[in-house]
């Protein structure tokens, strides 16, 4: 534990939560990692939905290695190198038709953050300078990132609260979330409020000021996995058509196979203008990311000023690129994406009996992608106290049993909900995706035990 090397060595790691006792990692070798004292943990949740390919992948290590020996920095302003245009080849090649162009950066608040500037930097092109097209609408309830601009279209309040004064005034509309439906409706009654209301807040706020709309295809940390209806994402592709509006799918936690398809949109047959991308396009290998964009919108900054102002130090050097090259080259010779199909079926059946649990509401996603949402009271979905952190207590409980978890909370009210995230390696295989089930269970038995629930479920094996 953390609180032994502090004692031999001093304190001097600004964690993100100062009194919380952590474990100290000292190795990982595929689904698993290890702690300082030989305890092994299957990493459910692959850190963040990012060690898409396991964990100590001899060939990526090797590619590092040999990049590092040749160059490991240089600027893309001033050059490029081969890894970098291999690596930008590839992500096009996996894109959807016409996503050509992959500006790469560090991570996905990043690549957020360059994709909301580049929609206000098409139309400045496009329209010229007095252009009045600037503003995102995004959705309650989805997360893009941590910096002031991801921030602003983030509608994840604990992240939201305590930077609020700092914010760009983004609008933003109920996300497409039945369990806990804005409106109080059901589907497919509610003929898809959700999507209509974007509709209505490009009307409110007039098209003509209105630059992009982002989501995420599923919700992911914000609310756990909530994928949407059928008819949610041509509606909004359809939306943003009709008001000269460009859509950015936010893809960085559901990109690169994660859901059983390279990018989640091709379940729903749309294509973007803009995707943001970053997590498993290098697995945790190396900080990378991007966003990708239409070369029709490209073409635009290519007729006009030919610049687009915005930069990180480390977007585009050749250890990430390398990095890239090696993960995506992985996917495609072990056939990551059918895995992550075929084990998340799995997975979601051999779930069953755990949605059974009186404190677990719903159990939702697709792929290797699943959320688990608790609650106090399943009739009416009432979640359990904030204060409480019953997501946070079933992730220490599945520790005790070898389980890494993602644990996430205030999705339901700006406070209360909680939910637990699920999203291993994709290179799971079925008795790891049963041994996985078998530890949550047995850490969701022990929690209903501590909070006097019945168990519904059948008896831990």
């Amino acid at each position: 534990m953390y609180r032994d090397y502090k004692h031999r060595h001093g304190d001097h790691v600004f964690f993100r939560d100062v009194g919380k006792d952590m474990m100290v990692i000292s190795r990982g070798q595929g689904i698993y990692l290890y702690d300082d004292e030989g305890r092994e943990y299957i990493d459910g949740c692959a850190g963040s939905a990012v060690a898409n390919i396991g964990h100590a992948v001899p060939e990526v290590v090797e590619a590092i290695a040999a990049q590092a020996g040749k160059v490991a920095f240089t600027h893309l302003s001033r050059f490029v190198t081969e890894p970098t245009m291999r690596l930008a080849h590839m992500v096009a090649e996996l894109a959807p038709a016409g996503l050509g162009r992959v500006y790469l950066v560090s991570g996905g608040s990043e690549a957020v953050e360059a994709a909301i500037k580049f929609a206000r930097t098409y139309y400045v092109e496009r329209d010229g300078a007095d252009s009045k097209k600037y503003q995102v609408i995004a959705r309650w309830h989805g997360f893009h990132g941590n910096t002031l601009g991801a921030l602003s279209v983030t509608g994840h309040i604990p992240r939201r609260r305590k930077y609020e004064p700092m914010l760009v005034d983004f609008p933003h509309i109920p996300a497409c979330y039945c369990y806990r439906c804005h409106y109080g409706e059901s589907y497919p009654a509610c003929g898809v409020k959700c999507a209509h209301a974007l509709d209505d807040m490009i009307r409110q706020c007039g098209a003509e000021n209105v630059a992009a709309f982002i989501a995420e295809p599923l919700v992911g940390a914000a609310s756990g996995a909530v994928p949407p209806v059928a008819e949610y994402w041509p509606l909004v592709r359809a939306i943003c058509d009709q008001h000269d509006v460009l859509l950015i799918a936010d893809e960085v936690m559901t990109g690169f196979g994660r859901t059983g398809r390279h990018f989640a949109t091709e379940h729903w047959g749309v294509i973007p203008d803009i995707i943001s991308c970053a997590k498993g396009m290098s697995a945790g290998y190396a900080p990378l990311g991007a966003f990708i964009v239409q070369e029709r919108h490209h073409l635009a900054l290519e007729k006009g000023s030919g610049r687009f102002i915005h930069g990180h130090t480390y977007g585009g050097n050749p250890l990430a690129s390398a990095t890239g090259v090696a993960v995506l080259e992985y996917y495609h010779r072990h056939k990551l994406v059918d895995n992550s199909r075929e084990m998340g079926d799995l997975l979601f059946e051999l779930m069953e009996p755990a949605a059974e649990s009186p404190i677990v509401g719903d159990v939702r996603g697709l792929g290797l992608f699943m959320g688990v949402e608790l609650v106090e009271d399943k009739a009416s979905r009432r979640p359990f106290p904030a204060g409480v952190a019953i997501g946070e207590q079933l992730t220490r409980k599945c520790i005790q049993h070898g389980l890494v978890l993602y644990p996430g909370s205030g999705h339901a009210d700006g406070k209360s909900g909680d939910h637990v995230l699920i999203a291993p390696p994709l290179t799971i295989s079925a008795a790891e995706v049963a041994e996985l089930v078998r530890r949550f269970r047995a850490g969701l038995a022990d929690l209903e035990r501590e909070l006097g629930v019945s168990r519904l479920a059948q008896a831990v094996t």
